[in-house]
């Protein structure tokens, strides 16, 4: 039996909260956070959820300007 993904509860609140919010992202950011954590903590796990999400974590951070 497949193991449960560490970070499918996260995800799973990601859209969630999106649907709930009409997709404004900034409305989420604390369940995006919580998600970015959890694929830290899990990042050599082969997370079906995070696949890509860190990828577009680090793209987004060469974008971001303070």
């Amino acid at each position: 039996m497949p193991r449960k993904d560490p970070c499918q509860k996260q995800a799973c609140a990601i859209q969630k909260c999106l649907q709930a919010n009409k997709y404004i992202e900034s409305l989420c950011e604390d369940v995006i956070q919580a998600m970015r954590k959890c694929c830290e903590v899990h990042a050599g796990e082969n997370s079906v959820c995070c696949s890509g999400f860190t990828k577009e974590h680090k793209s987004t951070d060469t974008n971001t300007t303070l």
